[in-house]
């Protein structure tokens, strides 16, 4: 599968955006597609041996509207303008100003008709037909060319929109007009009035063109978020060239070369500490407000601020590879994804527009054929097609997503999608994995002992042979073992010539003719082993391990053919701020549960330590899925249950969850099957992802509530319903005003969302 983000060109609705997409679905090869209508974007996955790039541009084209592949956005310009958006922010500039002069003088000229009152000294030349005719006739045909454009397209594809709408309203206001304009007698021998509504189709083009202005202004504000990262990348790196140090630009950079940062100076790019160490300032991208330290073997992130210090680096990611490169990308494909709240609007959008030209049928009907009154049929029939845009509706999810993923995007928070923004809201327990998401991930050796004592180089030489099998695994305790035998001075390992793992229990290796298995005590017992060992000055192995993990500590037991021969204790420190973090997930009234592949006691330690009370223990890697699995199934449905981790072995966990929630200090795995990532690794982010949510839903919900109840009633009240009691109704230049006004009050009750606190 390959995906595809396309610009697109020519949407004026929420009806084009699903025709768009409905074209894409249909092509050959699509095997999914999303529209968003605020980026005006299309997110497209399809088969690379089936279609094509150019293929699903045409698909676009042929549907009447106009596509272009979205560059690698390592390499755009955060300044560059947008040809295309410019010329056409300017055209709508240019059709607003002149039909806003040409509508000035036409509703001055109609001033005595609209009042019904004879006004002294008035230039009634300005109110004469055929002067009204002439003025209008540019803003009809001129300034509202889209909407007749656009009305045409969806005629092709036997649909409807709101160019239909627009275009039927104010084409009757228009035409009828003509008739009086040129036939005034006819009109009076059959007792109509020879009244004119050029004012209605001239005002009613200009306010909801000015509409579109402002809803272009406003919209470009929503992805601000993406802006700001893309202006973060360096414009250029001192790169180490043939024994000299020189500027090149972002893009001449390559893998494998080493780059020179002087303090005051931004990371150009990704890779490791070779020499020397500085303080960064990560913020910018990981959201950690507090300044890292780092040294040689140290990663570090471009687009980072070198505050103090000076230090060399060798280049492992460039271009589309880097972090903030993935961070960008990640942002704006969950600004392109749809949310589950959007489906309702979708579905009214579907079937909204014909829905409209039926209550605008009966309505002119009513009221010219029961209540015999053509002027009130005209104008409440106008009334009707202008204000039942569905723009507002089409714009009330896409917007709040764009600035919700933006803004956490800021924040450090990087998420997959809107369906899990949406559903991150609705999280009720919170499961933790301890290794590297409540502690820090970087385990240590705290003790070694052995069987026959350090006497004779006896604790050294099993260590050694200790240390050459760890060195196989990817396991942080393995880790661990290995920096431990290093600082005691132990450097060459010999060979092993075989090696496994079992999840969850340990691993074993053969090494110079010993057979070693090193893990759990549990396994030990499984295997038929005897723990009830001593040291050399009696200390008895079982009673070590106890007391060793009622302190926290994670133990190791470590045989050589057989026989318990070592154990260590290694400890991975807590999170400075975990418990105070736990506390505030717990005041949200959230369910924390924490889940270790340590032994019972360690873990409820830890778990005490930090405020927990629920823990699940031990578990195996290929058990956490079945435990998150359980956890949904005990809450019937009615609850969603997140999981947060860092290492390869939870991300099957992470799958299974509602919302996996992944600390981005952890493996690429772990991140791939999350739905959120952490870029900062700290536990504060969980809170802050979960208060984005809501804030999130709860604007969409606010739109939703605007854009229905608007046309709910501003429907009903343009038909005429009130004027029958209190003599109310809707004139169609207001209508007009309050349709283009709709999208706008959606869109800035969207951007609300940068000022919420997460």
């Amino acid at each position: 599968m390959a995906i595809l983000l396309l610009n697109l060109q020519g949407m004026s609705c929420a009806a084009c955006a699903a025709a768009v997409e409905r074209a894409l679905t249909q092509a050959p090869g699509v095997t999914a597609c999303s529209v968003n209508f605020g980026l005006e974007q299309a997110s497209v996955t399809y088969q690379p041996d089936q279609t094509n790039p150019p293929a699903l541009q045409e698909a676009v084209h042929k549907a009447g509207y106009r596509a272009f592949p979205v560059e690698d956005w390592s390499s755009l310009d955060p300044g560059a303008v947008d040809p295309q958006r410019q010329h056409q922010v300017r055209s709508l500039q240019r059709q607003v100003l002149i039909g806003g002069i040409l509508s000035s003088i036409v509703v001055i000229g109609s001033l005595p008709m609209m009042l019904g009152l004879h006004i002294p000294g008035f230039p009634m030349v300005l109110h004469h037909p055929l002067l009204q005719l002439m003025l209008t006739t540019p803003v009809q045909f001129w300034c509202g060319q889209s909407f007749y454009r656009g009305a045409w397209k969806a005629l092709k594809r036997r649909s409807s929109d709101m160019n239909t709408l627009v275009t039927l309203g104010t084409s009757t206001a228009f035409f009828y007009s003509l008739f009086p304009t040129f036939w005034p007698a006819g009109f009076q021998s059959h007792g109509l009035t020879t009244g004119v509504y050029y004012e209605t189709a001239a005002v009613v083009i200009t306010l909801i063109l000015l509409g579109r202005l402002l809803e272009q202004r406003a919209r470009g504000q929503t992805s601000e978020a993406i802006r700001k990262l893309m202006g973060l990348q360096a414009k250029t790196a001192r790169v180490v060239r043939r024994g000299q140090i020189v500027d090149v630009p972002i893009a001449a950079v390559k893998v494998g070369d080493t780059v020179v940062v002087r303090p005051g100076e931004k990371v150009p790019v990704d890779g490791v500490i070779t020499e020397g160490s500085a303080t960064l300032e990560e913020s910018m991208v990981t959201g950690e407000s507090l300044p890292v330290q780092k040294g040689v073997g140290d990663a570090v992130i471009g687009a980072t601020l070198n505050k103090t210090g000076g230090f060399q680096f060798e280049v492992t990611q460039v271009g589309k590879e880097t972090v903030l490169a993935q961070i960008i990308h990640l942002v704006n494909q969950a600004q392109t994804s749809k949310a589950p709240l959007q489906r309702l609007a979708d579905r009214v959008i579907a079937v909204f527009v014909p829905i409209v030209l039926i209550i605008a049928l009966v309505t002119f009907c009513v009221w010219f054929f029961v209540a015999d009154n053509l002027p009130l049929a005209l104008t409440n029939t106008v009334g009707v097609l202008v204000i039942a845009c569905p723009c507002a509706l089409g714009l009330a999810t896409p917007t709040s997503i764009i600035v919700g993923t933006g803004k956490g995007a800021e924040q450090g928070i990087l998420i997959k999608d809107a369906a899990s923004l949406e559903l991150a809201y609705q999280v009720q327990t919170i499961v933790l994995d301890k290794t590297g998401t409540l502690t820090q991930g970087r385990p240590q050796v705290n003790h070694f002992v052995t069987v026959n004592g350090s006497a004779q180089g006896h604790e050294l030489k099993l260590l050694r042979l200790v240390a050459a099998i760890e060195a196989r695994s990817e396991h942080p305790l393995a880790d661990a073992l290995v920096t431990y035998a290093q600082r005691q001075g132990i450097e060459a390992l010999p060979q092993v010539t075989g090696f496994g793992a079992v999840p969850g229990c340990g691993v074993w290796g053969e090494v110079s003719d010993r057979r070693l298995q090193i893990g759990t005590g549990a396994w030990f017992q499984e295997l038929g082993w005897s723990l009830q060992c001593h040291t050399p000055t009696g200390q008895d192995f079982d009673s070590l391990a106890q007391s060793w993990e009622q302190d926290q500590q994670t133990v190791v037991w470590i045989a050589v053919d057989g026989v318990v021969e070592g154990l260590a204790a290694i400890a991975d420190a807590l999170k400075p701020k975990a418990a105070e973090q736990i506390a505030q997930l717990q005041r949200l009234g959230l369910r924390v549960v924490m889940l270790s592949g340590d032994n019972r006691s360690t873990a409820e330690a830890i778990a005490r330590s930090v405020g927990i009370s629920e823990v699940i223990a031990p578990v195996r890697p290929d058990q956490k899925a079945a435990v998150i699995q359980d956890l949904q199934h005990q809450a019937q449905g009615s609850q969603r249950v997140a999981m947060v981790g860092d290492g390869i072995n939870d991300a099957p966990a992470l799958a299974q969850a509602d919302v996996g929630i992944a600390i981005g200090t952890g493996t690429d795995i772990a991140m791939a099957a999350s739905d959120i990532t952490l870029i900062s690794g700290d536990l504060g982010g969980i809170q802050a992802a979960i208060a984005l949510s809501r804030a999130t839903v709860a604007n969409i919900r606010q739109n939703l509530f605007f854009a229905f109840i608007y046309n709910v009633l501003g429907i009903p009240i343009a038909a005429g319903i009130l004027y029958p009691v209190f003599g109310w109704t809707l004139n169609p230049m207001l209508a007009g005003a309050a349709m283009a006004f709709s999208s706008v009050s959606v869109v800035t009750n969207a951007l609300r969302l940068k000022g919420a606190r997460v």
